[in-house]
């Protein structure tokens, strides 16, 4: 057990969080070999899935040693390893599928958010128990609120509390609840899905999503203009769409 383990099976590269007897808590070295693994996804990758080794835990988040007796320098660059990681899965341009499988914590669980689609089990829990630790949730923890509103995405961050993936709103970022033994189908229900588009619109449409939440209505609006524009480039577009007015005629 160690080091995340990346296995591409099919054009589908899988990323499994690998300390099962720690609840597969990540490292910083885990979380370098996750960007890695992410940035590195070539064209013959269609699509990422995230998970954690065994059936009690997604992750509980970093290990706790990583934040021991930090000085400011230290501390802003291991954060920076996090967000660095978080940021990957979010821009990176495959479809992305969070295949969660227990306890979701901390950087986990911003690792989660960040992710496209969400697949869990009904016994999931979520939490950014940062706080109780005396720092402050960062990064992708941003989407909290995105996702569920500002007022509980105060109430779950300032308590620092685990609370059922079930419950609203929260039970809002998963996009599908399924029985344990169904999870690895379910994930790749969606996966089929979205990685069945042109590698180029699933890209395009990706980084206009980011565009969105980060710029003003205006200014995605007219990025959007460009964005389309320029899918044409790709063949697989114009075949893509032949395809489409195909099956319509049937």
């Amino acid at each position: 057990m160690g080091e995340p383990l990346v296995e591409d099976v099919d054009g589908i590269r899988w990323i499994t969080l690998n300390r099962p007897e720690i609840l597969n808590a990540t490292t910083l070295d885990d979380l370098r070999a996750i960007t890695k693994a992410v940035n590195n996804a070539d064209a013959s990758v269609r699509g990422i899935v995230l998970t954690g080794a065994g059936d009690r835990a997604f992750s509980a988040g970093m290990h706790t040693d990583t934040f021991h007796n930090l000085d400011r320098q230290q501390a802003f660059d291991a954060i920076s390893v996090v967000a660095e990681c978080l940021t990957a899965v979010r821009t990176s341009p495959k479809p992305v599928v969070a295949r969660i499988n227990g306890y979701c914590m901390g950087a986990a669980f911003e690792m989660i958010m960040s992710a496209d689609i969400r697949v869990a089990h009904e016994g999931v829990l979520f939490g950014l128990p940062e706080v109780k630790l005396g720092i402050p949730s960062i990064a992708d923890a941003s989407l909290l609120q995105e996702y569920v509103g500002l007022g509980f995405a105060k109430e779950f961050i300032l308590t620092g509390d685990n609370y059922p993936a079930t419950q609203a709103p929260l039970s809002g970022i998963v996009n599908s609840f399924v029985a344990p033994e169904d999870l690895t189908t379910e994930t790749m229900r969606f996966m089929d899905k979205l990685a069945g588009h042109t590698p180029v619109v699933v890209a395009a449409q990706k980084d206009l999503i980011e565009t969105w939440l980060n710029t003003p209505l205006k200014v995605g609006i007219e990025r959007s203009r460009d964005v389309f524009a320029d899918v044409f480039v790709d063949p697989a577009t114009a075949q893509a769409v032949s395809d489409y007015r195909d099956r319509l005629k049937k």
